[in-house]
């Protein structure tokens, strides 16, 4: 007899309490190995492929695209054990490998399809364990050729006056889902309902009485996944951290002079960013108190023996700090060899979140948008950011005469806490010395 597990969404870890689903990559009637990707969600870290423990035929998903869903609610039902399994060798035994969500221990079978069993797409509860597929029942229909299994989809069609010839069903093989009648409703009300009349222009202020009826009106963006995250991230960082910044012009000619001539001798080219990296990891050795975290808890000051130095990247889905580990162990070449793949695994939004947490400094190159300075946010738990604007020609006093040089601003935030401004005032003279004459790097290594 087959028997139908309930597959649960698994903990992704990281303190991650939800996800919402992206992409189905099954369908019901779907035959899926051990192992094998079911569906793609995205959490507040990434995008996530998470592969379903059982090996069967898929009975039921729960969720459509576009759903968010909390750890432990149902994706799917599999009906493994006789019959099921099409002869593949463990494919109605468990893995265990759900873990943190990431990877199989596998490369997934390919698919095959068979009929759907009279088992919905989504339900409130488990399906009852279904017919072995092998010799499947034809889907019932009470409506002529129209094929629906569910009676709750018929009920629902009828009680609507809706007449489910007129539909196409985007179910397997055709099928009439509860989602397709719904979709057809909501159409027919839309083109029923009359244009809203213009609500009158209503002034905000900046205390929100005046204008809080404003509210009600205007497009609403869902501030979840990844821009969700950043903004509790963020808010978290003013109320918990009593930052501060200081800032510094500096002359950025002879570094760039450096980055052209070691790019000249051939060999992976060097960015920017991985030079700034080295003069980061270089100042934390000498002023420790900004690679620390504060344990509120304990009252105490964590200072970290590695840097773990985490970078701003803007993508498609948000702004993203991947975080490259023992940066302070990497040359420059090795540095821009993790930024880059970073930056592209962000872009492609298949950053783990390994790879998006842990960091102990984070280094903010926002001149890369055409702005000369700001005041970072510290990335919390940390204690301090460095940033650093475009760097563009400027007048500028170069050995007791006006001439144009290429000039950046620096501005440090740092936590309060496990500071005082001597300390980062140090700090930040000290990168702007190197950035200004990079053998003073070389000297201090």
């Amino acid at each position: 007899m087959a028997q139908v597990l309930e597959f649960k969404l698994p903990d992704l870890g990281e303190g991650l309490t939800e996800a919402e689903i992206v992409r189905w990559l099954v369908q019901v009637g779907d035959v899926v190995a051990v192992d094998q990707p079911v569906v793609e969600v995205e959490t507040a870290k990434a995008m996530v492929e998470v592969p379903c423990p059982y090996g069967g035929v898929v009975t039921a998903r729960f969720g459509e695209e576009g759903t968010e869903l909390p750890v432990g609610a149902p994706l799917i039902t599999v009906a493994v054990g006789s019959g099921t399994d099409g002869g593949e060798p463990g494919a109605s035994e468990g893995s265990g490998n759900v873990l943190v969500g990431y990877g199989t221990s596998e490369a997934p079978a390919r698919r095959r399809r068979v009929r759907p069993t009279a088992v919905p797409t989504s339900a409130p509860a488990a399906p009852k364990a279904p017919a072995a597929p092998t010799a499947p029942a034809a889907p019932v229909a009470s409506d002529g050729p129209v094929p629906v299994i569910s009676p709750l989809v018929r009920r629902l069609a009828r009680e609507n006056g809706l007449d489910l010839k007129e539909l196409q069903g985007t179910g397997p093989q055709g099928l009439i889902l509860r989602a397709d009648v719904e979709n057809a409703l909501r159409a027919a009300v839309t083109e029923e309902r009359p244009a809203p009349a213009p609500a009158p222009a209503v002034p905000a202020t900046l205390s929100g009485t005046a204008g809080s009826s404003a509210l009600t009106e205007g497009r609403r963006v869902p501030l979840k996944g990844v821009r969700g995250a950043v903004a509790d991230k963020l808010s978290r960082s003013r109320r918990e951290i009593p930052d501060a910044t200081c800032w510094v012009d500096a002359d950025a000619t002879e570094l760039m002079r450096a980055r052209a001539a070691m790019n000249a001798t051939g060999g992976p080219k060097i960015s920017l960013l991985a030079l700034l990296a080295r003069i980061c990891t270089a100042a934390l050795a000498r002023f420790p108190e900004l690679n620390s975290a504060v344990d509120v808890a304990a009252k105490e000051i964590v200072q970290f023996d590695q840097v773990h130095l985490g970078f701003a990247a803007q993508t498609d889905r948000g702004l993203v700090v991947p975080v490259v580990r023992d940066a302070h162990a990497r040359d420059a070449e090795g540095l821009t060899s993790e930024f880059a793949r970073l930056t592209e695994a962000g872009r492609a939004g298949r950053l783990t979140p390994a790879e998006l947490t842990g960091g102990t400094f984070t280094l903010n190159n926002y001149g890369v948008f055409g702005v000369d300075g700001s005041t970072p946010i510290i990335n919390h738990p940390e204690a301090a950011m460095l940033g650093v604007g475009r760097i563009i020609p400027k007048p500028w006093v170069h050995e007791g005469e006006l001439a144009v040089r290429q000039v950046v601003q620096l501005s440090l935030t740092f936590d309060h806490r496990v500071c005082d401004g001597g300390t980062a005032g140090g700090f930040l003279r000290y990168v702007a010395d190197c950035v200004e004459q990079p053998a003073v790097l070389l000297r201090t290594l």
